[in-house]
């Protein structure tokens, strides 16, 4: 229970607990992943806007981080996501 008992006890919006939770379990061990927009959307049901927003929000909060990926011939990739740990 206490692995995420910061984000429970945030007041962060619902949208931004359930994709800090979703990207939390998808994460490698140096808490990193990258699943596009559409793809969290659809496994969480969710809109691809809502789930901008509680990335953002989770920004805003600290709690992670985004940085642009890149493919070998210069076209954009899906975001890679680090979780920080805040503990």
């Amino acid at each position: 229970m206490a692995y995420f008992s910061k984000i429970y006890s945030s007041d962060l919006p619902h949208r931004a607990k359930a994709v800090y939770m979703y990207l939390k379990d998808r994460s490698n061990t140096d808490g990193q992943c990258y699943p596009a927009i559409g793809t969290i959307a659809k496994e969480l049901n969710l809109s691809r806007r809502t789930v901008e927003r509680a990335i953002q929000d989770l920004v805003k909060a600290g709690l992670i981080k985004k940085e642009q990926r890149w493919r070998e011939n210069g076209g954009k990739s899906s975001l890679l996501y680090t979780l920080i740990d805040s503990s």
